[in-house]
C-alpha cells in the first residue's frame, strides 16, 4: 500500500476514534445517568432546577450563566414575604411519619417504595439494592452538591447521607404551615422537589435554617440551591422572611 494511501486510513481512524469518544461523554455525561445505571446524574453533574420544576430528574447542577440568573431573579421575586412565627406546636409528626409511601399527590407516591429510597435510587449511581428487593438501597455513589464531593455510601453508615428537606420542615410551620391540612403537610415532607439526599454532617449542620442563616458550603450551588427553596415555596404558596428574599435574590447576581 502506498505511503499517501496508509497515511490517509491511519488519518480517518483516529477522527473516528475521536468522534466515538466525545459522543461517548456525551451521553454519560447529560445529567440522567448513564446507560444501565441505576438512577443519578454523573459525578459532579445534574440537572439546573430551572429545568427541573417537579424535581423528578437528578442531581442540581449550577445556575451559571447571566440570563439563567436572570430567570431565577425572577422566580425568587415572585415569593411572598412573611415574619417568621413561633415553633410552638411543631413536630415531625405533624407532616406524617418519616418516608410515607402514601403522601397522594407527589411523584413517586405509592410505587410501593418508601420515600427516603426512592430519593436514594433517582440520585445514586452504581445503586445496589439488598437481595429480593428492588428498593432498598443498600450501597451507592453519590455526589454531593452541597459540599462538591463524592460519598461512597453503604447501608452500614447509613447516616453518612441524610435527606435534606430543602425548605426545612420547622420553617415551613412557622411561616404557615401550622394552619396547612395534615394532606398538603404530608406532601411537602414527602415531595421529590423539596428533597435532596446530601452529606448527613452537612444537613445537621443546617438545622432548620432559611437561606439567610445558612447556604451550601459549596458556593457553585448556591444561585440553584435557592432557585429550588424558591420553587417549593411557589408550589406550596409559602412565604420567605426578608432576610432570605434578600439573600436567595444575592446569591443569583441581585
Amino acid at each position: 500500500m502506498p505511503a499517501s494511501i496508509r497515511t490517509s486510513s491511519r488519518r480517518a481512524a483516529a477522527v473516528l476514534a475521536a468522534a466515538t469518544v466525545l459522543l461517548t461523554g456525551c451521553t454519560a455525561g447529560d445529567g440522567n445517568g448513564a446507560p444501565g445505571a441505576p438512577g443519578g446524574p454523573a459525578t459532579g453533574q445534574g440537572v439546573s432546577p430551572l429545568t427541573n420544576p417537579d424535581g423528578t430528574k437528578p442531581g442540581l447542577a449550577p445556575i451559571a450563566s447571566e440570563a439563567d440568573e436572570a430567570t431565577a431573579r425572577e422566580l425568587i421575586g415572585r415569593t411572598r414575604v412573611k415574619g417568621r412565627g413561633p415553633k410552638t406546636g411543631y413536630a415531625r409528626r405533624e407532616f406524617g411519619y418519616a418516608w410515607m409511601d402514601t403522601a397522594d399527590g407527589v411523584p413517586l407516591a405509592r410505587n410501593g417504595c418508601d420515600t427516603r429510597n426512592d430519593l436514594l435510587r433517582l440520585h445514586g449511581q452504581n445503586v445496589r439494592f439488598r437481595a429480593g428487593s428492588d428498593c432498598v438501597v443498600v450501597s451507592m455513589e453519590l455526589y454531593d452538591p452541597y459540599t462538591g464531593k463524592d460519598i461512597s455510601w453503604k447501608k452500614a453508615k447509613a447516616t453518612e447521607v441524610q435527606i435534606d428537606h430543602v425548605v426545612p420542615l420547622s420553617y415551613a410551620w412557622q411561616l404557615g404551615a401550622a394552619r396547612w391540612s395534615e394532606e398538603k403537610r404530608r406532601r411537602l415532607a414527602n415531595d421529590v422537589l423539596n428533597l435532596l439526599p446530601v452529606s448527613g454532617p452537612t444537613n445537621s449542620a443546617k438545622r432548620d435554617s432559611g437561606p439567610a442563616s445558612w447556604l451550601p458550603p459549596n458556593r457553585a450551588i448556591r444561585c440553584a440551591y435557592v432557585v429550588r427553596f424558591a420553587q417549593v415555596a411557589e408550589k406550596y404558596e409559602l412565604p420567605v422572611t426578608a432576610p432570605d428574599k434578600r439573600t436567595m435574590l444575592a446569591q443569583c447576581g441581585g
